[in-house]
């Protein structure tokens, strides 16, 4: 483990200078290995659990489901309220902002980001209930690859560029999260379906967050403070994945279904006005919409 963690040092260190050492100690921080090791886990679980539960009755987790919703809007409130009150401190620059050059707020941003790096390993939990809960049109590519890859990326965030210009990306993502969260916490109560209506909304905003934090990570390339160009070059290169990946659920979900749901009412298979279809009853509009994929 010592010499893996020694040689991803080395590798890293050569494009993005050394680690920063105000994170040494900290969780999970100090090797990649358990980092890596707890994705692989993950992804193990992803391809085993549906085999497992192929034969097995699905779990409600109804109850579970809003804690744990409820329990990440909060954290992610938490998240996006500090990394605001720390960037206003620390009079960051929205163009370029150098990972030591704040004093008191990059510490202040630093543990927020800690936090951070710590709620996606918690947000393992979505696909894991998907898969209790039998799901499984849910785990898609996207899905698994956002998951996955997040927690890995902000390991190497943590340990090199743990401020500064790392915030931004961070904070969009928690206020997203705020209300990805608590729509999935509410839709877990049958009762405030009905009232649920911003669900398509969260996709856009992810793919507003992403061409934003793009735009803000090329400035710093134009208009360079310090910060490492290294990792400026990846974000762009990922947030292009994000951006292409997000895009293609949007336009499968949302864009196909209703040119779909538009050719079905013209060659006259809507619901009629006594509410049946296809010889299926008392199927509502909020239950059809909440069996539609999940975009994070």
């Amino acid at each position: 483990m010592e010499a893996i963690n020694h040689a991803t040092s080395v590798y890293i260190d050569s494009w993005m200078g050394p680690r920063d050492p105000r994170v040494r100690g900290w969780f999970l921080l100090d090797n990649y290995p358990p980092t890596f090791l707890l994705t692989l886990m993950y992804l193990v679980i992803v391809w085993i659990g549906p085999k497992y539960m192929n034969n097995r009755q699905p779990f409600s987790c109804r109850g579970i489901l809003v804690i744990y919703n409820l329990g990440l809007t909060l954290l992610s409130f938490y998240m996006f309220y500090e990394l605001v009150m720390g960037v206003w401190q620390g009079g960051y620059n929205f163009f370029c902002q150098d990972t030591h050059s704040a004093g008191e707020a990059d510490t202040k941003i630093v543990h927020v980001l800690w936090w951070y790096y710590f709620s996606k390993l918690i947000e393992f939990m979505d696909t894991f209930f998907f898969i209790l809960r039998k799901n499984n049109h849910q785990i898609t590519v996207l899905h698994v690859y956002h998951h996955a890859s997040m927690l890995n990326i902000w390991w190497f965030v943590m340990n090199w560029v743990p401020c500064g210009h790392s915030y931004f990306g961070a904070t969009l993502n928690s206020f997203i999260h705020v209300l990805m969260y608590s729509y999935y916490g509410l839709s877990a109560i049958p009762a405030m379906r009905p009232y649920l209506w911003w669900k398509k909304y969260i996709t856009q905003g992810q793919l507003i967050q992403f061409v934003l934090t793009m735009f803000q990570t090329v400035c710093a390339v134009i208009w360079p403070c310090g910060f490492p160009m290294g990792w400026l070059y990846f974000q762009i290169c990922y947030m292009i994945t994000l951006i292409v990946l997000f895009s293609n659920f949007y336009i499968q979900t949302y864009n196909k279904k209703g040119a779909s749901r538009r050719k079905e009412h013209q060659n006259g298979s809507a619901v009629s006005m006594n509410g049946h279809s296809n010889g299926v009853s008392g199927v509502s509009s909020e239950t059809v919409k909440h069996r539609k994929h999940r975009g994070d």
